[in-house]
């Protein structure tokens, strides 16, 4: 039994990894490969990082599969979503360290609480208005950003090609009504290992 479900995953991981770089992008829908400021072999080992630390979370628990985010950026891991409990926050920060090629990890996982619906529909609020500020700003560009938001906490995530656009990406989430505190990830283009030439 474990075998099967072991090669179930195995035979998932490498046909959604097919889609992955192609239709979706290293950073979800819509991204093409062409606009991020990563060569060609970063992109593809930081996507091999990810189906990997993703394998290896389902492995640990199924459960991690829906209530889990990684984006892994450079060889940087970052971990957002919510556990049941500290040991699985502490699990799963030792679990990212130790996935090959790794430069660092970033762990903003929350210990899950009850269900609210209405801070739910807030989250979703800010950050739906932090994603159409940045699509419409002709000073961003905006398929190179991941947004989550947890309890009017904005994490942003990215490469911007330069520090004004960082900037400006993070007054625009300061920006936005009842947001508490922004937690930007950015890595500039100057900071990548390798850069597209």
């Amino acid at each position: 039994m474990k075998i099967k479900f072991i090669l179930l995953l195995t035979i998932v991981v490498l046909i959604y990894g097919c889609a992955g770089v192609s239709s979706r992008g290293i950073f979800g829908t819509g991204v093409s490969v062409a606009f991020d400021p990563r060569s060609v072999g970063t992109q593809i080992d930081d996507s091999i990082m990810q189906k990997n630390l993703t394998a290896r979370m389902i492995l640990l628990d199924k459960k991690h599969l829906l209530l889990v985010n990684s984006k892994v950026l450079d060889g940087r891991i970052f971990l957002t979503g919510k556990v049941d409990n500290p040991e699985d926050k502490l699990k799963l920060t030792k679990l990212a360290w130790e996935t090959d090629g790794v430069r660092s990890v970033r762990n903003d996982l929350k210990v899950k609480e009850e269900f609210n619906f209405k801070q739910s529909a807030k989250d979703l609020l800010i950050t739906s208005q932090l994603r159409t500020a940045i699509i419409l700003s002709k000073e961003i560009k905006a398929s190179n950003y991941q947004i989550d938001t947890y309890k009017k906490k904005i994490y942003i995530y990215g490469i911007a090609l330069s520090s004004d656009e960082k900037k400006k990406v993070i007054q625009e989430a300061k920006e936005i009504l009842d947001v508490k505190d922004v937690v930007a990830s950015i890595i500039l283009v100057d900071d990548l290992r390798i850069q597209k030439d």
